[in-house]
């Protein structure tokens, strides 16, 4: 049955405009960026067709090209519209990183970071640098590595560091498998980072690990 022949309050739309985005499934707000269906099957069947295929939302976002196309109802437009939606999302953020403190919305910089990590096939390693007052300044990919390390250098982090006049600075990489745990590497490295940066008066505030539609704080682990 199309969607259009549904009781209005179920239509994901219109369910969306009188209760309120988060008050529909992931399925509901899927349908709604989908639109239309295909022959036989509504924008509703599709969204749950795509969430059964990857997994989860963040899958479906964090699919790579060929594999989101692949799929029936699903194409370049599609996959398109998605990727802009997704980079809108990001710049959104980032805009409220640079009017608010970072310290004090957790969940911002965690929602940031997932945006901008969670799909990446390798590993990347970021830097979040911040004014005396904690206002992001920039945002930027520092080391880029293989599936399954990155290589950081101190010194290179401290030049950008300097370059941005920054008063401190979060660290954020990803793991590729998926699970946001740190390694003794990742421990070592960044107590390396914070000494060295100590040296010019710029203080790491938290180093974040990027898995599966989750993102673990070294400072709420007491990890720095």
């Amino acid at each position: 049955m199309a969607i259009t022949n549904w009781p209005v309050s179920e239509r994901p739309r219109e369910k969306l405009l009188q209760k309120g985005a988060s008050t529909l499934s992931d399925t509901e707000l899927l349908a709604i960026f989908l639109r239309t269906g295909i022959s036989g099957k509504s924008a509703v069947d599709l969204a749950r067709e795509l969430l059964l295929h990857f997994g989860s939302l963040t899958n479906v976002f964090a699919a790579s090209q060929p594999n989101f196309c692949q799929l029936p109802g699903m194409g370049m437009a599609k996959y398109a519209q998605l990727q802009a939606v997704l980079e809108m999302a990001r710049r959104a953020l980032g805009e409220e990183l640079k009017c608010g403190n970072a310290m004090n919305s957790p969940r911002l910089v965690r929602d940031f970071l997932r945006l901008s990590l969670a799909n990446k096939q390798h590993e990347v390693f970021i830097g979040i640098f911040l004014d005396a007052k904690n206002h992001a300044i920039a945002t930027e990919e520092l080391f880029s590595g293989t599936l399954t390390q990155a290589s950081v250098y101190p010194r290179e982090i401290i030049k950008r560091a300097l370059y941005h006049n920054a008063a401190a600075i979060i660290f954020a990489h990803n793991h590729p498998s998926g699970i946001a745990e740190p390694s003794h590497a990742d421990k070592v490295l960044t107590q390396s980072l914070k000494q060295a940066l100590s040296l010019v008066d710029i203080q790491v505030l938290d180093h974040f690990i990027v898995g599966n539609g989750t993102a673990l704080s070294f400072s709420e682990h007491d990890l720095i």
